[in-house]
Order: C-alpha cells, then sequence, then structure tokens
C-alpha cells in the first residue's frame, strides 16, 4: 500500500518510475506460483496415478500390494515364492498361489481373483484393472 502511495505522492501525478518495480515483484511471484504447479504435476504423473473414489493414488509398476486382497504379508510370502511382478503373478497357477500361502498358515485366503488383476495390471491397463477391483470385495467377486 505504502508502494502506491508514494507513487502517487507527487504535484505532476503519479510518479511512474518505480511502477516497474511492482510489475516485476507481481511477474515472480506468478512464475514461481506456475513454477511449483508445473513441478507438482510432474510428479504426480510420474509413475502414473489410480483413481478410485475421488482421490488420487500412485501406481508404481509391479507393485502387487494394489491388488485387491492382496497385503504387505502376501506380497512378503509371493516374493518368496518367485513372484515379484504383474506379469509373474498373470502367468501363474492358482493352486500354486494357493499352496504358497498355505505353507504361510494363510489358509483363508483366496488368490482367485488376484490373477485376473495381474493381468490388466501387467498389460497396463488401469481403467479395466479399478473397473475390475470395484467388482471385488478382499479380492474375491461380490456375491
Amino acid at each position: 500500500m505504502n508502494t502506491l502511495r508514494i507513487l502517487a505522492e507527487s504535484s505532476e501525478g503519479p510518479n511512474t518510475e518505480l511502477l516497474w518495480l511492482v510489475f516485476l515483484g507481481v511477474g515472480f511471484f506468478f512464475i514461481v506460483i506456475m513454477l511449483g504447479w508445473w513441478v507438482s504435476s510432474g510428479n504426480q504423473d510420474q509413475h502414473g496415478t489410480k483413481q478410485g473414489s475421488g482421490t488420487s493414488e500412485k501406481i508404481h509398476p509391479n507393485d502387487l500390494i494394489k491388488i485387491e486382497g492382496i497385503g504387505p504379508k502376501v506380497v512378503k510370502i509371493l516374493n518368496q515364492a518367485g513372484i515379484e511382478s504383474f506379469a509373474q503373478l498373470a502367468d501363474a497357477k492358482i493352486d500354486e498361489v494357493q499352496e504358497a500361502l498355505n505353507k504361510a498358515g494363510l489358509q483363508m485366503m483366496n488368490p482367485d481373483g488376484w490373477i485376473d488383476q495381474a493381468k490388466l495390471a501387467a498389460k497396463g491397463d488401469w481403467k479395466n484393472f479399478e473397473k475390475l477391483q470395484r467388482e471385488l470385495k478382499g479380492g474375491r467377486k461380490k456375491n
């Protein structure tokens, strides 16, 4: 406000010699805002996004925990069984996956829906992946 008062106080009219400083400051402010927006939007698109119920969540390639019904403990079990990627899970036989779960004491787990999800994730078909997940509960088709 003082800057505007200084610019306006003159017997000959407004003093516009310092007006360029005001424009320079405003321009710099907008450049910083636009740069921040550009950097933050670039970080979100770097790994892709998963858009669920109004929120965006990053999807990392071969992050098995993204599959409905798989948690951190199951990921460790699958990794120990040699399944570390969506493609490996997509190619796995349900019986082999179930056997690995049984050996770990997780007999109640059902990997039926995991392989279908993994096939879509391996192809990068995130739209149909999310559609399938909306039809599942705990990795299983809703009754």
